[in-house]
């Protein structure tokens, strides 16, 4: 559920609304001058610098008023500002506090000392960070940033699973919604969903809800994978023949993979990870040119940390994660609008699944 101030309407996934909002608790800003003063442009300066190469120097002067301004109230709020990876770099390097894949976030919003976290994200990961902060306010830019993952499968999905497969624990993918948690035995997360599977020390487990995901760990492992039908709208647009013509028209080019991506482009990649380990694969090797196979923003992100490095994006955009903007976290301080509110019984059943995930040793 996302509860609305007067700036925003409420909408929901069950449970009462409470009257007490975060406007009530936390109060109504003043909306800042957005001028593009010499102040501004002095201030925003070194954060243009690590842009430059993908934000025009026309462009900067429309975003450096919001970047200052959000990071003023930021201060000003106590809020801490949580950015995924996919986000837009005058997001990700502008204004977020601390960036990364759905599993590094969710394990910085449970360490956070931030009474308000606002989560520039799709839903479930604004979900999550409640789930496991129960009495922090967590705020969303736009709460219909959706995922077609979560909205691949319910709760009433699951427990149909369960009675189908009786005894087969299962193992969801952090991207569903609160109510696939609550009925889980764990989460997962594509950096360590191979991990989870197997700590479960299971002959047989149901992994929900990506096909690819699931696919690509049982290729890892003894365990017998159940899945799901659901798949991830920006990576299974990618094809084996698409990577295949990058190859050939540039042999040297290293090839690296999200593993939500179907299998045929999986078998075309150098590495397969997550957006935290391609990353990480990407500041150790150094590749002279690389094609991440992944969310358009990932890589106009993760150039200005490899300057050397060469990247060839075939780009797909996520319109879902598209739709958080500044100008939505500037409201989002300024009104303390779109708040996530969960239903109490629902957010510690999910919590027990989140928490393992978390908490799970290597």
């Amino acid at each position: 559920m996302v509860q609305g101030s007067s700036a925003a309407a409420a909408i929901g996934t069950g449970g009462n609304v409470s009257l007490d909002t975060a406007a009530d608790r936390y109060g109504v800003k003043p909306y800042p001058d957005l001028a593009y003063t010499p102040e501004i442009a002095e201030a925003t300066a070194p954060i243009y610098e690590k842009v430059r190469h993908v934000i025009p120097a026309i462009e900067w002067p429309v975003h450096a008023p919001y970047v200052y301004h959000i990071n003023r109230l930021k201060a000003e709020r106590g809020a801490i500002i949580l950015a995924h990876n996919y986000q837009t770099p005058e997001i990700y390097h502008g204004v977020a506090d601390i960036v990364g894949d759905s599993l590094q976030l969710a394990q910085e919003a449970a360490k956070s000392q931030a009474e308000i976290i606002v989560q520039c994200g799709v839903h479930f990961m604004a979900e999550t960070s409640k789930i496991l902060c129960p009495e922090k306010t967590v705020l969303i830019p736009d709460s219909h940033a959706g995922c077609s993952l979560a909205a691949s499968i319910t709760g009433e999905d699951v427990r149909l699973l369960r009675e189908a497969h009786p005894g087969v624990p299962v193992v969801a993918y952090v991207n569903t919604t609160a109510d696939v948690k609550a009925e889980v035995d764990i989460c997962c997360t594509s950096s360590n969903a191979l991990e989870v599977v197997e700590s479960l020390g299971a002959k047989e487990v149901i992994m929900l809800p990506d096909q690819y995901l699931a696919a690509w760990v049982a290729s890892q492992t003894d365990v017998k994978i159940i899945t799901w039908n659901g798949a991830c709208e920006v990576h299974e647009r990618f094809t084996g023949d698409e990577l295949r013509a990058y190859r050939e028209a540039d042999p040297s080019i290293r090839i690296i993979a999200h593993p939500e991506c179907p299998p045929d482009v999986l078998a075309e990649a150098d590495f397969t990870g997550s957006t935290a380990k391609m990353i990480g694969w990407v500041q150790k090797e150094n590749p002279g040119k690389v094609l991440m196979v992944t969310e358009c923003s990932m890589a106009d992100n993760v150039a200005s940390e490899a300057p050397d490095v060469e990247f060839v994006r075939p780009c797909n955009l996520c319109p879902h994660m598209k739709r958080i903007q500044l100008p939505k976290i500037l409201d989002t301080l300024v009104y303390m609008s779109e708040e996530v509110v969960l239903d109490p019984m629902m957010a510690a059943k999910a919590r027990r699944s989140v928490e393992r995930m978390v908490n799970l040793k290597s």
